[in-house]
């Protein structure tokens, strides 16, 4: 699929769709099974035109394998490494200031987005959109974008919509704002990968702007009427 958006934000990398299946493309970039890998690492291989593939079987991290929605978090030891610590931790993050706060923030978010999760299929993949097949519909479009590029989508995901607030950003696991969130809540787009574990996986300019493929195509199909065609941003496009 050829995107507007993508023309219009002068986008080099490539959309990513996510979608879940049950089959394993052929040649999809997979981490090793037991080794450990960040999933923003291989979203970026996807904008770069790579399909990946995750299952909760090769994917080791703990909030991976949430952040994609494969599992809970298993709660006795991510909350002090999320947080101060304890003797059980050899480092620890300090995201959130003590362990209650941290495990207030997976119960009733994370985990509680997990459980509204369909059944789900043992694969998810990372697919630049352009590629997809006929028969393949996304869950959610992910885009990779400088401070310029995202302030265009801000803006366009507002356009059609007398609310304000139809884009979001939350604390969270760069693959949690970037899949999880916008998989489980259609009603809202999500700025996200500025998780500092994820960053340092990524060029330093870059953020995320996911959206339900619903909403990413109401948003393609009033692109071109919108404000990209008038004059402020014509001038900034021009420096991107």
């Amino acid at each position: 699929m050829e995107s507007k958006i993508k023309n219009l934000l002068k986008m080099k990398n490539n959309i990513v769709a996510v979608l879940l299946s049950e089959e394993l493309p052929e040649k999809a970039l997979q981490f090793q099974k037991g080794k450990w890998g960040c999933v923003a690492a291989m979203l970026a291989a996807a904008a770069n035109g790579k399909t990946v593939a995750f299952s909760k079987e090769t994917t080791a991290c703990i909030g991976g394998r949430a952040g994609l929605g494969f599992e809970k978090y298993p709660l006795g030891w991510i909350e002090y490494f999320l947080s101060c610590g304890n003797e059980n931790t050899e480092r620890c993050e300090r995201y959130k200031k003590t362990p209650e706060f941290a495990r207030d923030f997976i119960e009733n978010i994370s985990n509680k987005l997990i459980e509204k999760l369909p059944p789900r299929k043992k694969y998810l993949l990372l697919k630049p959109l352009e590629i997809l097949a006929e028969n393949e519909t996304p869950e959610v479009i992910i885009f990779l974008v400088n401070a310029d590029q995202l302030s265009g989508l801000v803006t366009l995901a507002n356009y059609n919509s007398p609310q304000n607030d139809t884009v979001k950003i939350l604390f969270g696991a760069g693959c949690a704002q970037t899949v999880l969130y916008p998989l489980t809540d259609k009603n809202f787009c999500y700025v996200g990968l500025t998780d500092p574990s994820a960053r340092k996986f990524l060029d330093k300019n870059l953020l995320s702007f996911a959206a339900p493929y619903e909403k990413f195509l109401e948003m393609e199909n009033f692109a071109e009427e919108s404000f990209f065609t008038a004059g402020d941003w014509a001038k900034i496009v021009s420096r991107i």
